[in-house]
C-alpha cells in the first residue's frame, strides 16, 4: 500500500511557479545587467535601474530607452520608439528568470543566460551627410 501511495504521488504533477510580483522582479533586477536566450541562442539584454527605468538592446550595438511598470500582475515595458506596452509574466527559475510574452504567449519565452555589471554596448546616434 505504501508503494501504491508513492507512486500516486509521484504522478501528480508539479506546482506551477508562482509568477513574480513587480515588488520581486524589482528586487531581483534592480542595477543588474541580464543578458536573455531564445532556444538556446543569444536573444537580447536589459539593463534594470533606478526607478522603474530600462536599456534594451538586441545586442546589435543599437540601446532603447524605456521604463516598465506593473499592470494586471504582468510587468509592461514602453520603449522610446514604441509606447505601445509589451507585457510579460516572469518566473524565478532555478538558473534564473523565466520570461513569457503575454501579448502573443505562444511567440517568445526567454530565459536569464547571463548577468553582468559591464554597461551594454551602445553606439552613438547615427549621423548622416
Amino acid at each position: 500500500m505504501k508503494q501504491l501511495l508513492t507512486l500516486l504521488c509521484l504522478m501528480l504533477p508539479l506546482p506551477a511557479a508562482a509568477e513574480m510580483t513587480a515588488t520581486e522582479f524589482d528586487t531581483y533586477t534592480r542595477g543588474k545587467t541580464l543578458y536573455y536566450g531564445l532556444s538556446g541562442t543569444p536573444y537580447g539584454a536589459e539593463v534594470y535601474h533606478e526607478d522603474q527605468r530600462v536599456q534594451w538592446s538586441f545586442l546589435d550595438g543599437h540601446c532603447k530607452e524605456g521604463r516598465w511598470y506593473a499592470a494586471d500582475g504582468l510587468i509592461c515595458f514602453v520603449y522610446e520608439d514604441n509606447p505601445e506596452p509589451q507585457c510579460w509574466s516572469f518566473v524565478k527559475g532555478p538558473r534564473g528568470l523565466v520570461a513569457r510574452f503575454e501579448n502573443d504567449p505562444m511567440q517568445t519565452e526567454l530565459y536569464e543566460a547571463d548577468e553582468s555589471d559591464s554597461p551594454l554596448m551602445c553606439l552613438g546616434p547615427e549621423v548622416g551627410v
